[in-house]
């Protein structure tokens, strides 16, 4: 959990004005590259230190064209606001994925709103989308600060094997599609809520790039076996039956999603370890699961058009 002076510029951007009851400004989110705070119906989010308040403006601007994919932001300045050295912007409230009942898992809605992202132009020029950017520096905060763990060398080789682009150093093949660079079922909230639509929430990478990145996750999640095959069929044939662009209509969709799939075991294993070390205690099963996830990747060749 940051400290609290972390919490205050999005406690005071959802929580402005004097008031007897400040519990009423709830913190949903309190990590480094971003605080969440919501007061009745609105969300403020202060977003990480080094965020480029251009490349912000421009996805705030995105999401306030694609309604019915993306949840609008309350206002779309040029300049998003600034309080205490960090950027804020403002966003209507929305009630997210339930974790207690995973049975009801809205996997259908994600992978529909993800077609309809990668199916639409980007409105105007837009930045890079940041997911090899932040699988990079995921990798290189493990070789920083945790480079004896047993875990960190499987890590490395199986992050050293992929190709340049999905280590975030050369442009990806096929990019200019509109992608979201951080899907899982945590950026989904229904709006208005509680029984409005599904839609897609945080900007912070959103851009252009490679679509497959998007299915990576849930992808990465079902190949190390935490996924179960049903949930990854249902999420991968609603995306098809919506004309999603990032693997064929039919057939083998791994060669196209193996290389991005492997990128994101690595950064989860990575951020893993780095973890573990900084909170002084062992690899959880999970986490486990992922480091030897990346230690089994060394004898499996890359998919034919991974490479």
């Amino acid at each position: 959990m940051a400290h609290a002076e972390t919490r205050a510029p999005a406690h005071s951007a959802a929580h402005p004005c004097p008031c007897p009851r400040p519990t009423e400004a709830v913190t949903l989110a309190d990590r480094p590259d971003g605080t969440v705070v919501r007061h009745a119906g609105t969300v403020a989010k202060a977003h990480a230190p080094d965020t480029d308040p251009a490349e912000l403006a421009l996805r705030v601007a995105v999401a306030a064209r694609l309604t019915g994919v993306l949840l609008p932001p309350l206002d779309t300045p040029d300049a998003p606001a600034r309080l205490a050295g960090r950027l804020v912007t403002h966003w209507p409230y929305g009630a997210p994925v339930d974790p207690d009942d995973p049975d009801a898992a809205p996997w259908e809605d994600a992978a529909a709103l993800l077609a309809r992202l990668h199916r639409t132009p980007a409105p105007f020029p837009l930045p890079p989308m940041r997911g090899p950017a932040k699988a990079a520096q995921a990798v290189a905060r493990l070789r920083a600060r945790a480079p004896h763990h047993p875990g960190t060398a499987p890590v490395l080789s199986a992050w050293a094997a992929l190709p340049a682009w999905a280590r975030g150093e050369a442009a990806p093949p096929g990019a200019g599609t509109l992608c979201h660079g951080d899907l899982h079922l945590g950026q989904l909230v229904r709006h208005p809520a509680p029984g409005g639509p599904w839609l897609l929430i945080d900007v912070d990478d959103l851009g252009v790039g490679t679509p497959a990145w998007d299915l990576a996750r849930p992808a990465a999640w079902y190949a190390c076996g935490l996924l179960p095959p049903e949930a990854w069929q249902r999420f991968l044939s609603a995306y098809r039956a919506a004309g999603g662009p990032a693997v064929p209509a039919d057939g083998d969709p791994w060669p196209a999603l193996d290389v991005p799939a492997r990128a994101l075991t690595a950064q989860t294993a990575a951020r893993s370890v780095t973890k573990a070390v900084a909170e002084g205690r062992p690899l959880d099963d999970v986490e486990e699961e992922f480091v030897g996830a990346c230690a089994r990747m060394a004898s499996v060749p890359l998919a034919a058009s991974g490479s």
